[in-house]
């Protein structure tokens, strides 16, 4: 599968938004906990939205310009139950608000199922 490697995506409240803007910084707790924030190309963001948000519409979607992150975005496994030889692109660093080019709600549809982008 190909994806858009010039944007990539990101999901948080906007409460962890706001408060990221305010340090300069977004620091995910898996940056603490793994080791890095887990990113999305656009086209699977719904994989993780479903297995951690499914039903919150309290989420906002961070687009971020890779080129101006400043730490080491590698492209790895998810977990298993994702679509077999998927990767999904992880920031080894904090994301420095500057990154962000965009920021939307990113709520799921009436049945609280997220979809993917641009369907």
């Amino acid at each position: 599968m190909t994806y858009d490697t010039h944007t990539l995506v990101h999901i948080c409240t906007l409460v962890e938004w706001l408060c990221a803007r305010q340090t300069g910084e977004y620091r995910a707790p898996s940056l603490a906990s793994v080791g890095f924030i887990h990113l999305s190309a656009p086209q699977q963001v719904h994989l993780p939205a479903n297995r951690l948000y499914a039903g919150r519409r309290d989420m906002v979607l961070l687009r971020i310009d890779p080129g101006r992150v400043g730490s080491p975005i590698k492209w790895e496994p998810g977990v298993p139950t994702d679509p077999e030889s998927m990767l999904f692109p992880h920031l080894y660093g904090p994301l420095p608000v500057g990154a962000v080019t965009a920021v939307e709600q990113y709520r799921p549809d009436a049945g609280g199922v997220f979809v993917p982008l641009g369907k």
